[in-house]
């Protein structure tokens, strides 16, 4: 453990230092993204977290297994009197002659007792399928994790990558500034130029050294949000492959989107839940049945023999609610409040879907022109700069010109870096907006993590033989689950689904 918190200690040092010594292996996206699915942090916290959740199940249909009780007590008592007197004690009219004395008693009993709910109106059934519910939408919220986790792990990688090609090119200018340099003292001392050409060559190696300071720090920065995410710190970072499951048809990302989004999915689930709830809270108006027993002996605390007096008892017993106070109408009441606020919570899920989807999805247009266009600015920059140097070798063009149009090339330089930074970023967040951004859709070899396995193994826990028995008698005559009304606002869904795909880019 200790070795463990070391290295851990260290990565922020190692993605400071990184950029020293020969790297001794090439880092690839998928064993990023394997890394950081096996080991993340955030991720493993939600997996734990759904874990805990899974236990909901079991104690749902605890209520249809018995309960028993093991009770024991002991007592004792002693009661001092003070004698010298006369009192009528037997109540026949003549005075009794009382003495004083100490009287002692003492006793011990231990019982055994079980109960075992028959039939409760639907509250233990309708608890099962809240449990359910619940357990299915936890399993959407920790795919919406995965899916957040995935696209930092994505993001740390092609920032580290954008800016070591940042630096290099910060690298690059430097040492043509620095030459350029050279050749203005050079031509400065035999007359060609005047000290003014020096002061602008001196003046644009000074910048060029602070934007290397700069791009040198935004390094570490980005290496060590890498190695936060990651587990690691980066080395050789390889171009990262294509996307899988990039859509083409904005319309079918949207459809994609509203069906597999888990935002949405965990809300409809929350809102299954919401509407069982109410169900649960009507079956307090239906009657319940019970069967009890008790066995237990009795005897004096000296001789401890719980088998001189015994007893045992067994019964049934029927309940049904007369009179609460208004508190079932006030919890009836409450629960579909909330199973309204959940139907309004699932539309608001889908909102987000539909802007989410559009903002991705023309982010992820817009990047694309803006790679096309910069991998022309860097040709078309490349040329002018080497056909300026020339020119200024034979006199027509100035110091100054030659300056101009190197910093213009270095700047479409950095801008295209960005570029294929800010596409690959937005074609994932689009993936991740349509629910499709998993460990086994980035990586069919990932080592996937199936919450439904803990779910399945612990179900059954504790079951009994009868448990499918009496859950079926719980759900005969219970309340029905009735879906929450449709949120008011769901008719303007539609209509702002129809009109984003009118307005969205290539419609």
């Amino acid at each position: 453990m200790l070795k463990r918190s070391r290295a851990l200690a260290s990565v922020a040092v190692i993605a400071v230092i990184a950029g020293m010594g020969t790297p001794a292996w090439a880092d690839t996206l998928r064993e990023a993204l394997a890394l950081a699915y096996q080991t993340n942090p955030t991720l493993l916290a939600q997996r734990a977290s759904q874990r805990a959740l899974d236990e909901s199940i079991v104690q749902a249909r605890a209520g249809l297994r018995p309960n028993i009780n093991l009770s024991a007590n002991s007592s004792y008592s002693r009661v001092d009197s003070k004698g010298g007197g006369s009192r009528d004690i037997n109540g026949d009219g003549i005075p009794d002659i009382v003495t004083g004395g100490v009287s002692e008693s003492d006793s011990v009993n231990a019982s055994i007792g079980l109960s075992q709910t028959l039939y409760s109106g639907g509250r233990i059934g309708h608890g099962i399928n809240v449990a359910e519910a619940n357990v299915r939408g936890g399993r959407e919220n920790l795919r919406a994790i995965e899916q957040q986790v995935l696209i930092s792990v994505i993001q740390a990688y092609v920032d580290v990558q954008r800016d070591m090609e940042i630096l290099r090119i910060r690298q690059d200018n430097l040492g043509v500034l620095r030459r350029q340099l050279d050749e203005s003292s050079a031509r400065f001392e035999v007359g060609e130029i005047t000290r003014t050409d020096v002061a602008q060559s001196e003046s644009r190696l000074a910048q060029s050294e602070a934007d290397l300071a700069n791009a040198q720090a935004q390094l570490s920065v980005s290496r060590a949000s890498y190695a936060a995410v990651v587990g690691q710190a980066p080395t050789n970072l390889e171009t990262p492959p294509p996307l899988p499951g990039l859509p083409t048809d904005f319309d079918a990302a949207l459809e994609i989107g509203l069906n597999e989004n888990p935002n949405v999915l965990s809300a409809e689930y929350g809102l299954r839940a919401a509407e069982a709830r109410v169900a649960q809270a009507r079956a307090e108006y239906r009657p319940s049945a019970r069967l009890t027993s008790s066995y237990g002996g009795s005897d004096d605390l000296s001789s401890f023999d719980l088998t001189q007096r015994t007893s045992f008892q067994a019964g049934a017993s029927i309940s049904i609610p007369l009179f609460t106070g208004g508190l079932n109408a006030s919890r009836v009441a409450q629960a579909l409040e909330q199973a309204n606020a959940a139907q309004i919570g699932v539309e608001g899920e889908r909102r987000n879907v539909l802007q989410s989807v559009s903002s991705a999805y023309a982010q992820a247009i817009s990047a694309r022109a803006t790679l096309t266009a910069g991998n022309e600015a860097v040709r078309a920059a490349t040329v002018a700069a080497e056909g300026v140097r020339q020119e200024a070798q034979v006199g027509l063009r100035t110091t100054l010109d030659v300056l101009n149009q190197e910093l213009e090339l270095r700047s479409a330089e950095v801008t295209l870096a960005s570029a294929r930074r800010n596409e690959y970023v937005a074609q994932a967040n689009l993936l991740a907006a349509m629910g499709r951004l998993e460990g086994q859709d980035l990586d069919p070899s990932i080592a996937v993590y199936d919450p439904a396995a803990n779910y399945q193994r612990i179900r059954n826990r504790g079951a009994l033989p009868w448990d499918g028995i009496l859950e079926t008698i719980d759900r005969i005559a219970a309340p029905r689950v009735v879906p929450a009304e449709d949120a008011p606002d769901a008719p303007i869904d539609r209509q702002l689904k129809s009109e984003i795909i009118r307005t969205a880019p290539g419609n």
